[in-house]
């Protein structure tokens, strides 16, 4: 119907123009429509379109647009260094708004170079609060288009990729820095008060030189004797007419594919920039200043602390020369695993560096380190957060388990949930990090094959040592998060590896006593007690030793959301036995997890 439509007006305009072309004509049309090409927009009242020379006078230079030798619309904005060419992308004159855009592809530079006066009577997008917007130069870059970039003042300097620009300053105007960025100006212009010509069935133009107020003229045509020679020939016009509109179309038909190619590209362009940047080694001694300010050592390297442009405090986590053979496929797994997913309680990868034997991580910087630091016994009032507190850290952590088991395209198994792996932000918000052991699974399966342990002693579960237990599957995890747990409530390590041959479990048998009543640690509120027992009896349902009779981490974050405290029960105690020997796993053996490659 559309389309129909669209052919029967261009139809009509052709053979208007065949008619106008046999008789003397204005520069413009004062009574109708007209445009630049078939595919420029449609000008009339306010607007004036000159066809002819530039030098043809307009009642409103302002409203005066123009046709170029390639047939584009063109409008011109003054500015004190002369005035400035757009091109006019579309006009809506139902809510009076023109769409301008430069034909350099460079609107961010041009916009710099306009003033309040250049805009004159224009106003800009009304739709668009007044905001910030921030310039950057990027002249260093190579094969750019346009030196000068236009962002929104809370955009991420590293998602825009401007780590390399200079930031020149900010403009508050009622722009929107997208519209900037993909080369779009928009004005509006206030409707001129045309009720008296409208009420006399009349139309109405700009008063001779002036656009003080209006002045009412008919339409009505005159009539035109037509020769029977001109109409053998208009229709002759008509026919050429008619197979360039084919042509046309067919031409708009292409031009319509390598535009969606385009828009497909750009999506492309758009998704590659959320995924974390790479950096060279030199960016990295650059971004940590000479690795100048060390904020602390690991088993796998060494964290420093550094900026992103000079606004974006990093934690840059360089990694060990001499573990380079036995860290490389942690590396790729961190970086691959952690640039697939986004969370309030899993940490944000930023960026990596993998040059030569160089490897570097970048993460946001949380002020408040990991979780390690903040274990500590309730009487120590100094240091401890508070019961409160715990509980909202330990539901942080549980939701972004969750996240990583259910919530992924490919679900994520940790495999090394601990207190020195969770970040804390400074409002205390938990992060999950370190993802160098984590396994990419298939969705909808209960058991994950293995070759070899992994883990950290003492929050590995039993069934990651020994099938003996069973499987290996999300519930790993949650017999990790578990032992997180007590060692929360208790404020204290609850293992012992002062060697392999001693190591064991310290206290899940105090948490056992504490819950039946021998508390040893001083707890004043009621409300606080709850929380203690309730964290505490969570912890132990995580740590059975039965995958199968551990909660899935769903119901975990459930039991810690609950306010009936009294109706969680108890679990068995898994250590009553130190010498026992584990029971068998079920006849029902679950079938095997596939393993994405990592």
């Amino acid at each position: 119907m559309t389309e129909s439509r669209g052919l029967s007006i261009v139809i009509t305009l052709v053979f208007v123009l065949i008619i106008r072309s046999s008789s003397s004509t204005h520069e413009y049309d004062q009574c109708g429509e007209s445009s630049c090409g078939p595919d420029q927009p449609l000008i009339r009242f306010p607007f004036q379109l000159i066809k002819g020379t530039k030098d043809h006078s307009c009642s409103d230079p302002m409203f005066c647009l123009y046709c170029s030798k390639n047939s584009e619309t063109t409008f011109v904005l003054p500015t004190s260094s002369g005035p400035i060419q757009f091109l006019v992308r579309h006009i809506d004159y139902d809510i009076q708004e023109i769409d301008v855009s430069d034909p350099e592809n460079c609107l961010p530079s041009k916009f710099l170079k306009l003033n309040n006066s250049s805009f004159q009577p224009y106003r800009l997008d009304m739709h668009s609060s007044e905001t910030k917007t921030s310039f950057f130069n990027c002249s260093s870059q190579d094969m750019i288009s346009c030196p000068i970039y236009a962002s929104g003042y809370f955009d991420s300097v590293l998602k825009l990729d401007l780590v390399s620009c200079t930031k020149m300053f900010d403009v508050t105007a009622s722009v929107n820095s997208v519209y900037l960025q993909f080369n779009l100006l928009r004005m509006m212009w206030s409707k001129p008060n045309c009720t008296k010509c409208e009420a006399m069935g009349k139309k109405c133009r700009w008063k001779n030189n002036s656009t003080d107020g209006e002045i009412c003229f008919h339409c009505n045509g005159k009539s035109i004797q037509i020769p029977r020679s001109f109409i053998f020939s208009a229709t002759g016009s008509i026919a050429s007419g008619l197979v360039l509109i084919v042509a046309f179309k067919i031409h708009r038909c292409y031009r319509k594919k390598e535009e969606d190619q385009a828009r497909v590209e750009k999506f492309l362009e758009d998704y590659r920039a959320e995924k974390p940047a790479r950096f060279s080694y030199a960016d990295i001694k650059r971004i940590t200043n000479g690795f100048k300010e060390k904020l602390g050592d690991g088993a796998h390297g060494t964290v420093f602390q550094g900026k992103l442009s000079n606004e974006i405090p990093v934690a840059v986590k360089k990694l060990n020369n001499n573990s380079m053979k036995e860290e490389g496929k942690e590396f790729i797994s961190e970086v691959e695993i952690m640039g697939k997913i986004h969370h309030i309680n899993v940490a944000c990868l930023l960026g990596f560096c993998a040059e030569g034997v160089h490897r570097a991580l970048i993460y946001n910087l949380f002020p408040n380190g990991s979780l390690q630091n903040f274990i500590f016994p309730p009487d120590d009032k100094d240091h401890f957060l508070g019961w409160e507190k715990l509980q909202h850290i330990g539901l942080g952590i549980a939701k972004g388990i969750e996240y990583l088991h259910h919530g992924c395209h490919h679900p994520i198994l940790h495999f090394d949930i601990n207190p020195h792996n969770v970040l804390l932000d400074d409002k205390f918000t938990p992060k999950i990090t370190d993802f160098g052991l984590a396994k990419l699974c298939s969705k909808n399966v209960s058991a994950v094959s293995m070759t070899a342990a992994r883990g950290t002693l003492g929050y590995m579960a039993p069934e990651v040592f020994s099938r003996n237990f069973g499987n290996v599957s999300f519930k790993s995890d949650v017999y990790s998060y578990g032992m997180l747990l007590l060692e929360m409530v208790g404020g204290r390590k609850n293992i012992d590896t002062l060697s392999t041959e001693t190591f064991q479990v310290l206290y899940p048998e105090w948490i056992h006593r504490l819950l039946e009543g021998d508390i040893h640690i001083h707890i004043e509120e009621d409300c606080d007690v709850k929380i203690a027992k309730k964290l505490a009896i969570v912890g132990l349902w995580c740590i059975q030793w039965q995958p199968t009779n551990r909660p899935s981490i769903k119901a975990v974050i459930q039991m810690l959301e609950t306010r009936e405290e009294d109706q969680l029960t108890v679990p068995p105690n898994p250590f009553h036995s130190t010498t026992s020997t584990p029971t068998s796993t079920s006849a029902t053996r679950p079938f095997q997890m596939e393993v994405i490659q990592e």
